[in-house]
């Protein structure tokens, strides 16, 4: 083989790797709706911290008491910490109110904005909402 197709088949395969995590990503726009805000006030089921989202879980109680179960977007962890986040920010039991923009679908998904916890303190969910 020449050099000049290891050189093309070596660009080949990283723009094939390059292209593969762009692939999991999604534009906030497709999937939530900022002109259907969202505000639910639930205790915390789990929290999971992954790329390219961190995903907060809550338990809401709806108007018959009954409990729903609710998914919230954040950043990627990273993005996150730079926004004040660390992985004890919260735990599982909190009762923590946020406010975000809910999914297009209608279901209990929404996108985080700002996350208030027991003491007050605001946490952002660290959203890219122009993705």
């Amino acid at each position: 083989m020449s050099d000049r197709n290891r050189w093309i088949l070596g660009l080949a395969a990283a723009l094939l790797v390059a292209s593969l995590p762009a692939t999991a990503h999604h534009s906030f726009a497709a999937i939530f709706d900022s002109a259907k805000p969202v505000k639910v006030t639930g205790t915390v089921t789990r929290i999971e911290w992954m790329n390219p989202h961190t995903w907060l879980y809550l338990d809401v109680k709806n108007g018959d008491g009954a409990a729903e179960a609710w998914a919230f977007e954040l950043g990627s962890p990273n993005r996150l910490m730079r926004f004040g986040w660390n992985q004890d920010s919260l735990t599982t039991g909190t009762t923590i109110t946020i406010t975000g923009s809910r999914a297009r679908d209608g279901s209990m998904k929404a996108a985080a904005d700002k996350v208030t916890l027991p003491d007050g303190k605001q946490l952002f969910g660290a959203q890219e909402t122009t993705q």
